[in-house]
C-alpha cells in the first residue's frame, strides 16, 4: 500500500474550483515529480494534502498511512505536519524567521513534536546543520537568517523539515532561486538523505532537468487536472499529451536526455495558461493545443490507463 494516496482531489476557493479530481499515490522511498505551468494547480494540490488549505473547499480522499485527511480535525493534522509530514518552501528567506537564530528555529519544530529539553532540542539543531552540510554547524545555529546565502538557507529549510524523522517530504520549488551549481548539491541531499532515511518525496517543479534528475514517476498537470502520469523514463522517451510534448520541445540544453523537435530549435506553447476563473470547456488545453479536434472543446477527455494515464482525445498524435 502506498504510503499517500490522493483520489479524486478537489480544490475550491468559492465558486473557482482549481484542483479538480486529480489522483496518485507516492511509495516510500520513492519521488513523484509534480509538473506544470504556473496555475496547473501543483502547489494548491500539494497544501491541500498537508492540511494548509485554509480558506478552501477540499474534497476527496487524502490517505496517508492508512489515515483519511480530509476532513480530520485540525489538531491532529498539526499532530503529523512536522512530525510525519513536512514540506520545503519554495523561498527559504521568506519562510524563516528574521528576529531568531536558525538553531532557535529548528529546536522548536524538535520541541514541539517530540516533546524535547531545550537542550536536547538545540543539541539535535547542530546535528542536523551537520548533516545537511552546513560547516561549523554549532557556530552558524547560533547566526540569524540573513547571514546565510540562498544555498545555505534552503539547507536550513531541509534541516527544519526533516527534524522529526517524516515519512514524506514535500518540495515546492525548493531549487528555484538557486545556481545550477547549488541547485545540484541541494538534489544531491534530497537523494542521499531519501537513501538513508526511506523517505517518499513529492518534488513540485517547472523545471523538467529537475525532474528527469530526480523523480521516479512524474505527474503532469494542467489547469487543475492530471495530463499525464508514468514512470519518468516513460514520460521523457515517449511523451504521450500534446502538453507533455509541448514542454518537453521547450527545454534548453544541448546534450540532454529529453528529446526536442528534430531541427534542434526550442518551440514555445502557443498562448498562455488559462486563469482558474476562466477555465475553458472540454480539454482545459485544447486552446493551445496544435492538434485539437472539435469534441476537445466540449468534452473532458477520459484519463485512460492503469501505468500510464493519459487524459487525450488524440493520445500520440505527435509522436
Amino acid at each position: 500500500m502506498s504510503l499517500l494516496r490522493v483520489k479524486d482531489l478537489a480544490v475550491s476557493f468559492g465558486s473557482v474550483r482549481v484542483v479538480d479530481g486529480v489522483s496518485f499515490g507516492v511509495d516510500r522511498g520513492r519521488t513523484l515529480g509534480i509538473v506544470g505551468e504556473s496555475g496547473s494547480g501543483k502547489s494548491v494540490s500539494s497544501l491541500a494534502i498537508m492540511g494548509l488549505h485554509r480558506g478552501a473547499d477540499v474534497t476527496g480522499s487524502v490517505t496517508f498511512d492508512g489515515e483519511e485527511l480530509v476532513g480530520a480535525p485540525a489538531e491532529r493534522l498539526r499532530a503529523l505536519r512536522g512530525a510525519r509530514m513536512s514540506m520545503i518552501f519554495q523561498d527559504p528567506l521568506s519562510s524563516l524567521h528574521p528576529f531568531y537564530t536558525v538553531g532557535e528555529q529548528i529546536a522548536e519544530s524538535v520541541r514541539l513534536h517530540l516533546r524535547a529539553s531545550r537542550r536536547a532540542a538545540r543539541e539535535r539543531a547542530v546535528e542536523l546543520l551537520a548533516e545537511v552540510g552546513i560547516p561549523a554547524p554549532r557556530e552558524r545555529a547560533r547566526e540569524h537568517p540573513h547571514r546565510f546565502s540562498g544555498g545555505m538557507r534552503q539547507r536550513v529549510m531541509i534541516a527544519m523539515a526533516l527534524a522529526c524523522e517524516p515519512d514524506l517530504l514535500v518540495a515546492d520549488e525548493p531549487t528555484t532561486a538557486l545556481d545550477v551549481t547549488v541547485q545540484a548539491q541541494i538534489l544531491e541531499l534530497l537523494q542521499r538523505l531519501q537513501a538513508e532515511r526511506g523517505l517518499a518525496i513529492i518534488m513540485i517543479t517547472h523545471d523538467l532537468g529537475v525532474v528527469a534528475r530526480i523523480a521516479d514517476e512524474v505527474l503532469v498537470m494542467y489547469g487543475g487536472r492530471l495530463a499525464e502520469h508514468a514512470s519518468s523514463r516513460t514520460i521523457f522517451k515517449d511523451p504521450r499529451h500534446p502538453y507533455t510534448q509541448g514542454l518537453l520541445a521547450s527545454v534548453p540544453g544541448p546534450g540532454r536526455d529529453i528529446e526536442g523537435p528534430g531541427d534542434g530549435r526550442l518551440r514555445a506553447i502557443p498562448g498562455s495558461p488559462p486563469a482558474p476563473s476562466a477555465f475553458p470547456p472540454g480539454c482545459r488545453f485544447h486552446p493551445r493545443c496544435p492538434v485539437a479536434l472539435e469534441v476537445c472543446a466540449t468534452e473532458r477527455p477520459a484519463l485512460l490507463g492503469e501505468a500510464r494515464r493519459v487524459a487525450c482525445h488524440r493520445e500520440g498524435v505527435l509522436r
